[in-house]
């Protein structure tokens, strides 16, 4: 049995659950997720999953926070903030202006500080161009979707988009995570992101949990996890 109580929390079987919002990362869209919110709906919880429009569009990371900050505020009660590979670096934005926010989970997810920004942390100069567009990477299925099936892997591709330059050059002027708890999900054979360098990032949460997979568990192990994540949105100090 599913309701909502007075505090606007989703209660399933006597369990008051947040809201789970998933935020995709650079060059894809909230069709990413689409096989873990199944699995995550049939474990009886409510999930929102947004379309940044930095993914396609000219808009920068600030641009991203805001459409961030704006769906948080359509949820009713507690929200807990999936936040996949660049997709952190809005959400510890827009998580510092929201008041509903229990959580934030990074998965294989940039976790960075103010003055930060994506090229900042590769150490690559703002580019003279901002309002051009990276091109979707070359070799797609190996860098995002090693431990996909190559039909789904070459599938996924083809909904890959341009990724606006000024998203990865904004810098932080907020970070969220300083104030609101945070989990950290390292990708232990992840191509895009290195475990090392997500183990450095993960430092700043107060947890961190490991699941061997490519960079996209969402598509090649979701209900592994939906399983990690139904854990640590349940557990305080998960």
């Amino acid at each position: 049995m599913s309701l909502t109580d007075r505090r606007g929390s989703f209660v399933t079987d006597g369990i008051a659950r947040p809201t789970l919002l998933l935020v995709h990362g650079a060059w894809h869209g909230a069709w990413c997720w689409e096989k873990l919110t199944a699995v995550l709906h049939t474990d009886g919880w409510r999930v929102r999953a947004i379309d940044l429009p930095s993914a396609g569009g000219r808009a920068g990371m600030q641009d991203d926070a805001q459409a961030v900050l704006a769906e948080l505020e359509l949820i009713d009660g507690p929200a807990v903030v999936v936040a996949h590979s660049y997709g952190g670096i809005p959400v510890t934005q827009a998580v510092a202006k929201a008041g509903n926010v229990s959580r934030i989970i990074y998965l294989a997810s940039f976790q960075l500080d103010v003055g930060d920004s994506l090229l900042g942390f590769y150490g690559a100069p703002v580019p003279p161009q901002p309002d051009e567009f990276e091109a979707v990477p070359d070799n797609p299925v190996a860098l995002f979707y090693g431990d996909v099936p190559l039909p789904e892997a070459e599938a996924a591709v083809q909904r890959l988009l341009p990724q606006s330059t000024r998203s990865f050059s904004d810098a932080l002027t907020e970070a969220g995570w300083h104030t609101v708890p945070s989990t950290y999900i390292i990708c232990e054979d992840d191509q895009a992101l290195p475990a090392n360098s997500q183990q450095a990032m993960a430092e700043r949460s107060g947890a961190v949990h490991r699941i061997e997979s490519s960079h996209s568990p969402f598509l090649s192990k979701p209900t592994e996890l939906a399983a990690l994540l139904s854990k640590i949105a349940l557990d305080t100090d998960a």
